[in-house]
């Protein structure tokens, strides 16, 4: 049988949509053509922008190496969508190598799990690369007695959550909502304590546990992981901003649960918001939420005008970035940072607990500041400081280093050389008091000697004129 393409689409642009900071070329990886009807409604968000789509059979991917995802060195797809395949490998196109080769170029990748397929070893090994673990059993779900869809099986594994709200003081919340969310037979992924690059972007409730169900028992002894140890939606931020995420439960992105009716275990019924919390996610993931870009850098001499004080007081001095100050100057430091939201860039607002810093490192922060705001443009936030230079000479550099969850990373850098007084800039010793009692000695000698010698000149002589003998 010839193995061929299954589809190409090119969407349409529609209103309401938006567009990635990052590219719109995207590849998604299905394993059967007939399994895209299932997602229609998440396809057709996603297809409301001018992106290229192309769906692969993932067994093709076993068979052949058409599929590509670089060329001469250069990413051919900005995003991918992963799908759970059924067949054990996704072929040598898709090898965790290429994966983390693609997110070290700036890729993206949505990655989705399911309860039914079972994981292969490609992805079980990338994820364990970025420290997250999955269950032994590529079977096991995740269960709730307490807080499940009562109107569906009664092997309680559709849990029923809140959308996640505040996640911490100064983090920024792009999935929150007053709706509830259907988690069908997911996947419980349990994130590692020492890297900072992963962040659990939806938790289980204290009530849930993993556990396989083909394991025939009344009691589970030792599940993988339990209540809020468990990450149903996982989140990836490289250090270069490429972003990862992994949703825990493919089904939670059928038509069937978009808007879909359902019976709490408190017998209310409630309306599911998946459709809402699916869009924030690939937004996100596909850096349509949460990018941070800067702008003008600029650096300058400055004086403070003591009379009128405030920030008018500052007056600049000379041209913008020289390469050169000297020690002990006031520089007045400024940068432009906007946030890409939703299609359009917008200033940037710092939360109330949060402030971004300006460093003036040599081999170690010499300073240490905040950058307040000084002014907006319709599209971006001036954020400013003054400050004196330490009275150090050498290459010193002005950094904006600005990581925060969920936030693309600002990291800007610029050197500059301090150097010395030169000889005619330091204060005359009449402008330093403590040098008076010293210039007071020296004009004393000094009038001390010129009174000597004027005396000493001018004094009548002890000797007789002519005669060697002194005057009786």
């Amino acid at each position: 049988m010839k193995w061929a393409w299954t589809l190409l689409i090119v969407g349409l642009v529609g209103l309401g949509h938006t567009l990635s900071s990052t590219g719109t070329r995207l590849l998604v990886i299905i394993e059967e053509a007939a399994e895209k009807t299932k997602y229609s409604q998440f396809w057709g968000d996603l297809e409301g922008t001018p992106q290229l789509y192309k769906h692969t059979n993932g067994r093709q991917a076993d068979k052949t190496d058409k599929l590509l995802l670089f060329q001469h060195g250069a990413r051919l797809f900005d995003h991918i969508i992963l799908l759970p395949p059924k067949s054990k490998g996704l072929g040598p196109a898709l090898t965790p190598k290429l994966l983390l080769q693609f997110i070290n170029q700036n890729g993206n990748i949505l990655l989705t799990l399911g309860a039914d397929s079972p994981m292969p070893s490609v992805l079980s090994s990338l994820l364990l690369e970025l420290n997250i673990h999955l269950p032994p059993s590529r079977m096991s779900v995740v269960v709730d007695h307490f807080n499940h869809d009562t109107s569906s099986s009664g092997q309680h594994d559709v849990l029923l959550l809140p959308q996640p709200s505040l996640m911490g003081p100064g983090v920024r919340s792009f999935f929150g909502g007053d709706g509830t969310i259907a988690f069908p037979r997911a996947t419980a992924q349990e994130l590692g304590s020492n890297s900072p690059l992963i962040m659990p972007i939806l938790r289980a409730r204290d009530t849930s546990y993993s556990y396989n169900p083909k394991e025939d028992t009344e009691a589970v002894e030792d599940p993988f992981a339990v209540g809020e140890q468990i990450s149903l939606v996982s989140a990836m931020q490289a250090r270069n901003s490429a972003r990862l995420t992994v949703f825990g439960s493919v089904e939670g992105l059928e038509d069937k649960w978009f808007d879909a009716e359902l019976k709490s275990s408190a017998g209310s019924t409630i309306r599911t918001a998946n459709r809402d919390f699916a869009s924030r996610v690939s937004a996100w993931t596909f850096q349509e939420l949460g990018v941070l870009k800067f702008g003008r850098v600029e650096h300058h001499l400055s004086t403070i005008d003591q009379i009128s004080g405030g920030n008018d007081s500052l007056v600049q001095l000379g041209y913008p970035n020289p390469t050169i100050y000297r020690i002990k100057n006031d520089v007045t430091f400024k940068i432009e940072i906007s946030e890409y939201f939703l299609e359009h860039l917008s200033p940037f607002k710092v939360d109330t607990h949060d402030s971004v810093q300006l460093e003036f490192t040599m081999l170690s922060p010499f300073h240490r500041i905040d950058l307040v705001p000084a002014s907006e443009t319709p599209t971006s936030t001036i954020f400013s400081t003054t400050f004196k230079l330490p009275d150090q000479h050498g290459i010193f550099r002005f950094q904006v280093n600005y990581k925060r969850p969920f936030l693309t990373n600002v990291d800007v850098k610029q050197e500059v050389t301090v150097r010395h007084f030169a000889h005619d800039e330091w204060p005359r010793s009449w402008q330093i008091s403590a040098g008076w009692v010293w210039i007071a000695g020296v004009w004393t000698t000094i009038l001390g000697w010129v009174a000597f010698v004027g005396i000493w000149l001018w004094s009548e002589s002890a000797y007789e004129e002519g005669k060697g003998k002194k005057k009786q």
